[in-house]
């Protein structure tokens, strides 16, 4: 099986996500439909976002890029064999087989699918992250869209 995530950097929110049993291009691309999809219910402008990942096919693939493009989202791609470009999302994946995946054997897709929805939905509202001053992804994105909603607008 194969897990695709979209992390917003800035809070480390998961905003996107997708298991399936193949590494077709559509598994990525799902995931980011999510996270487009998400950002664009809570009402933000994500024209200019800068959209990272590593060099996968499923990435650069021209339905993937067509996506980005539609949205105004730049792609980045990191540098070939340098995981360090991608810190965070392997950082990610690493959690997620720890905290999930590796604890228990599973029956299958259905059931890989529905923990991992439960997973998201604890790492994004509970577990705390120290780089968040012990704070979680959630309660970050609030405060961020709280402020960002009181500042008076521009002369």
């Amino acid at each position: 099986m194969y897990t695709t995530f979209i992390l917003d950097v800035f809070g480390r929110e998961i905003v996107g996500w997708q298991v399936t049993n193949h590494m077709r291009e559509s598994l990525a691309r799902d995931a980011l439909t999510m996270a487009l999809a998400a950002k664009h219910r809570a009402g933000e402008d994500i024209s200019g976002l800068v959209h990272h990942s590593d060099r996968g096919v499923q990435f650069r693939s021209v339905r993937y890029g067509q996506t980005l493009a539609e949205s105004d989202v730049i792609a980045s791609v990191g540098s070939r064999g340098d995981s360090y470009d991608n810190a965070m999302a392997e950082a990610l994946n690493s959690v997620y087989k720890a905290e999930l995946i590796d604890r228990k054997k599973w029956s299958g897709l259905i059931e890989v699918m529905a923990e991992t929805s439960k997973w998201v939905a604890w790492y994004n509202q509970q577990r705390l992250h120290s780089a968040l001053d012990y704070r979680t992804p959630n309660e970050v994105h609030s405060e961020w869209t709280n402020q960002a909603s009181t500042k008076p607008a521009a002369a």
